[in-house]
């Protein structure tokens, strides 16, 4: 069975950066399943395995903007430290949920100044060309189930929705 939309899909992948550095693995891990067509994949990897059947083995970069997208500059702000409230040592690296006019995302510190904080709303791939190396695994057909939730329910799973 060819990879198509609605296929159930589970690969095994290499992903590195543009110099090389690995940033996951999942062939010594549990392989990842998703559901073709739902979003659930970065745009530009789930263009390359469309059409691909169980056993192909792909090598594939993939450009920044079909990827995790280009660095969006007003999703970086500095913010007055108070804005973190009672939270102490605030420090590069830390997460948070910030609300914004779109509603709640996930920020990321990256500077702490003495009355401000730089936050970074961009996914941390942002901005970067990505190399996979992927194996397909398996593939089937997804449960309407699946389609209707917009994910794979892994073997024995009970998603409640």
């Amino acid at each position: 069975m060819k990879i198509a939309q609605h296929s159930a899909v589970t690969v095994h992948y290499r992903l590195t950066d543009a110099d090389g550095q690995l940033i996951e693995d999942s062939f010594d891990a549990e392989p990842m399943l998703y559901l073709h067509g739902a979003n659930n994949m970065i745009p530009g990897l789930e263009a390359a395995l469309e059409g691909k059947i169980v056993g192909d083995k792909i090598d594939v970069t993939i450009a920044a903007k079909d990827g995790y997208g280009e660095i969006v500059e007003e999703l970086r702000q500095e913010v007055p430290l108070d804005a973190f409230g009672d939270i102490e040592d605030i420090a590069p690296g830390m997460r948070f949920m910030a609300e914004t006019d779109n509603g709640e995302i996930p920020v990321q510190i990256t500077e702490v100044k003495d009355d401000t904080v730089i936050v970074d709303g961009n996914h941390p791939l942002s901005g970067k060309d990505l190399s996979f190396h992927v194996e397909v695994i398996e593939v089937r057909t997804a449960t309407e189930n699946e389609i209707d939730h917009g994910h794979i329910h892994a073997a024995g799973s009970d998603c409640e929705h």
